[in-house]
């Protein structure tokens, strides 16, 4: 399919209707509501530096981060817009400490998704005006409907996302997403406030020639990584490749997705765990990468066979092209 700049996000929807495993009407008011959120956040960004809303508010969230007044502002804009339109039975954020639970404009609890979502990625990002995001995660519950969302409503491998994606809020705003049929981008016209087909089809290049990681980190890394980046490094064949690290993961994935290479978060002596959060962060991206025919892997295992075991819980994340990314894995076996 080629770039139609004419086609809107709704009528692509329609225009599809085996796009969504399920109920086609109930995805299109999902994503209606993540789009309008979207752009009442892309709005507010579009003020930094006019307006008093950079900077933190002086408290921190469950990940013992500084919350800066935009991400208070983008978690309060999707969990109202969700919440409003109706279609949603639970939220986990990024922001918050405890899943929300939505029982619905009837109070019975009947609707039958579960959002997971980093309202703003990359927000320490805001006061230098460089590309942040929106990333989220879309799950059918599986407690009983009629009854109040459980954790385990949330706690599902990522290989059960029925949709996922992120808005980035950069040069443009663009919000890209899949359903399990491939991966399209649509980019908004702030004039008119539509999102249109821009990115249709989007296609991981094979293999690459840029690798991003924080290299402020290297002496903490494991010795595959290490190794893995000098062999990045090493004038040999279509080496060394170019470093490339924005520090925010929309920013980061989504040109790693266009140009190809690698995107990786390692452990660290520090965080052996990793940073990324599995639910709202790399399970939702590690779906757009294989969609689009890259893959994404925690260092030795699929990212989205993992079975998360709480809702903040951190992974490494090595994803992007398959064939970086298989190279990488044979540096860390």
């Amino acid at each position: 399919m080629k770039a139609n700049r004419t086609l809107t996000l709704g009528e692509f929807l329609i225009d599809r209707p085996e796009e969504f495993e399920y109920d086609n009407a109930e995805l299109g008011q999902l994503l209606n509501a993540i789009r309008l959120a979207g752009k009442v956040v892309s709005h507010e960004i579009r003020k930094a530096g006019l307006v008093d809303i950079t900077g933190t508010i002086g408290s921190t969230n469950i990940q013992g981060e500084e919350q800066k007044k935009l991400d208070v502002f983008a978690n309060e804009a999707f969990i109202n817009t969700l919440t409003n339109r109706d279609i949603v039975c639970g939220i986990v954020s990024e922001e918050n400490d405890e899943m929300i639970s939505i029982a619905g404009a009837d109070n019975r609890n009947r609707n039958k998704y579960v959002v997971v979502m980093d309202p703003l990625d990359g927000s320490s990002n805001i006061d230098v005006n460089i590309t942040v995001g929106t990333i989220f995660g879309i799950y059918r519950r599986v407690s009983p409907i009629g009854t109040p969302v459980t954790v385990d409503d949330f706690l599902q491998p990522g290989n059960l996302q029925v949709a996922a994606g992120f808005i980035a809020y950069g040069t443009s705003t663009m919000m890209v997403y899949t359903t399990g049929n491939g991966v399209n981008g649509f980019t908004l016209n702030p004039a008119i406030g539509t999102y249109y087909l821009s990115h249709p089809d989007i296609q991981v290049p094979e293999t690459g020639t840029i690798y991003s990681v924080n290299e402020g980190g290297y002496v903490h890394f494991p010795k595959g990584v290490k190794e893995y980046i000098k062999y990045c490094q090493a004038e040999e064949g279509d080496r060394p490749y170019t470093s490339r690290y924005v520090g925010s993961m929309v920013a980061d994935v989504w040109r790693t997705i266009l140009l190809g290479g690698i995107y990786f978060y390692p452990p660290s002596t520090g965080k052996p765990e990793g940073k990324l959060r599995l639910l709202y962060e790399c399970n939702p991206l590690a779906f757009l990468l294989e969609q689009a025919g890259g893959s994404a892997t925690n260092g030795s295992e699929r990212i989205m066979d993992i079975k998360p075991t709480d809702i903040h819980q951190r992974m490494p994340f090595f994803g992007g092209s398959a064939e970086m990314v298989k190279k990488a894995m044979d540096f860390l076996a």
